[in-house]
């Protein structure tokens, strides 16, 4: 039986969230062949994932040691291209995070393989793997074919893809690792400013700003309006580079994608491609500005020509009745 390959991610002894996107995506492929799907966590507590990789897609759990704890893209890379010699997957999974990709490109190239970035739908058409990723600043989709390739190295992009429901027993093996000679040596890991914030692609709703708010004094009656509604304050990149917002709040392509977004509202945001593929998915998007041509309104379900002080003072008075 075929393998689909997908390389867990964690940090600081958390796995996170991606890899459960992953084997969404895993097992969306699964289900378009007779594919085994294989999760492989490394490091030199990998086993201590296996509970929480117990999940609803996963056939098999591969743990690799290592003489480390953190990410190496030295030893990552290694024993990622060991695990595809050893299994031949038709596909490996890996998230489109600052880890992967550190060593994605290089894997790929070393071993020839087929190779795509950023990519958010995964499909077997007519046998053959399609990837589907943005091009031209995200402007139009493009799909991405590998002819001749047996082994493809997707790095897939992060909130997308659900993680799927329930628990699974899937078989436990262990792999080892050759010996790696690493070119660099983790002293300790900083947290980037905003890193106790809240983490804006788990939340449902969320108000965000653009330039139209002016200055930054305005900001503060934004985010009382966006608590008084249950909302979560975001903004786009010119206000997180003003500093306005901490970059944990951005989002879009420099920042993040919302993906368990369901209600967005945009206060004065033009919608570049850069911010839109951020958001541009999230079911129910209500934008406000004053001009009509605006780019947002275009992937907006509800769109609303007016000055934004006038609607949030409106909506103060709303919900203050």
């Amino acid at each position: 039986m075929k393998t689909i390959l997908v390389i867990a991610e964690h940090r600081r002894n958390e796995l996170r969230l991606v890899t459960l996107e992953l084997i969404s995506a895993a097992h969306a492929l699964k289900s378009a062949a007779d594919y085994k799907v294989v999760v492989a966590v490394i490091g030199s507590q990998a086993d201590s994932f296996v509970s929480a990789l117990s999940v609803n897609g996963v056939d098999e759990i591969v743990v690799v040691k290592t003489p480390v704890a953190d990410f190496d893209p030295d030893i990552f890379e290694t024993a990622v291209a060991t695990l595809i010699e050893s299994r031949k997957p038709a596909a490996v999974l890996l998230p489109h995070t600052v880890d992967s990709l550190g060593y994605a490109a290089t894997l790929a190239s070393n071993g020839g393989y087929g190779f795509a970035t950023d990519v958010f739908m995964v499909e077997y058409q007519d046998s053959q793997l399609v990837a589907t990723r943005g091009g031209y600043n995200q402007k139009v989709n493009v799909e991405v074919d590998f002819p001749g390739k047996e082994i493809v190295v997707l790095t897939v992009r992060p909130s997308v893809f659900k993680p799927l429901e329930g628990v699974s027993s899937p078989a436990v093996s262990n792999f080892d690792l050759p010996s790696v000679a690493s070119r660099s040596q983790n002293k300790e890991f900083i947290e980037l400013g905003g890193g106790n914030d809240i983490d804006i692609t788990t939340v449902d709703f969320i108000m965000s700003i653009g330039r139209g708010i002016g200055e930054e004094t305005n900001v503060e009656q934004f985010r009382e309006l966006a608590e008084t509604a249950g909302a979560t304050l975001c903004c786009s990149r010119p206000i997180a580079d003003a500093g306005w917002l901490p970059k944990s709040r951005q989002v879009g392509q420099s920042g993040k994608v919302v993906g368990s977004c369901k209600l967005y509202v945009a206060m004065g945001i033009s919608g570049s491609i850069q911010h839109m593929a951020g958001m541009k998915h999230v079911p129910t998007i209500v934008a406000v500005n004053t001009d009509p041509n605006a780019s947002i309104f275009t992937i907006a379900k509800f769109g609303i020509v007016a000055d934004i002080f006038d609607i949030e003072e409106e909506l103060n008075s709303q919900l203050a009745a």
